[in-house]
């Protein structure tokens, strides 16, 4: 576990907007879906904009310390 969090540090911190993106594109997924016609469990409950906003500060944290 602590190999695999050294490579992910390393990685990211050569790239510190890839998780706040990553996070945008799920909100953005959110919205889009809620206009599909057929009322699906995602959409109403809103899991991928939590899960974006929770992606995105993330990233802003892990960026602000990188």
């Amino acid at each position: 576990m602590s190999k695999l969090l050294d490579i992910l540090s390393e990685y990211l911190a050569h790239r510190k907007g890839l998780l706040p993106l990553i996070g945008i594109i799920f909100i953005i997924v959110n919205l889009i879906l809620q206009f599909t016609p057929a009322p699906l469990w995602l959409t109403s409950s809103n899991l991928l904009l939590h899960i974006g906003l929770i992606i995105a500060i993330i990233g802003l944290m892990l960026a602000w310390a990188l």
